[in-house]
């Protein structure tokens, strides 16, 4: 089954691991050793981050190294700024709205 992006921040530990991953590259027991939960439960969202191309393993000796790729957070972004017109046009009324408030309890408290 081929993952994408989307499936693949919807766990908190996986945005977790993403984030240990943007500082450094780490062995898979390092990122494990993080968590409390099982090797296995680890190695699952190692597996799905690999899979959906946000996490690269290299292997050096004996040792597996994640990387994070984290281009692939383009898609997410691509999806958000369709939004993004949406959002500033509430932000733009509440701007608004606050400055009439501002403007009507200005004028309300020289009437005293």
């Amino acid at each position: 089954m081929r993952r994408d992006v989307f499936q693949a921040i919807a766990d908190p530990n996986r945005r977790i691991i993403l984030s240990m991953l943007c500082d450094s590259k780490l062995n898979v027991n390092q990122v494990a050793d993080h968590f409390d939960i099982t090797r296995s439960a680890v190695s699952q969202h190692m597996k799905i981050l690999t899979e959906c191309g946000l996490v690269v393993i290299n292997k050096k000796g004996r040792e597996r190294y994640c990387e994070a790729k984290l281009d692939k957070l383009g898609e997410i972004w691509g999806w958000l700024n369709q939004y993004k017109k949406f959002w500033e046009g509430k932000f733009d009324a509440m701007e608004i709205a606050l400055k009439e408030l501002q403007a009507k309890n200005k004028d309300h408290g020289n009437k005293k």
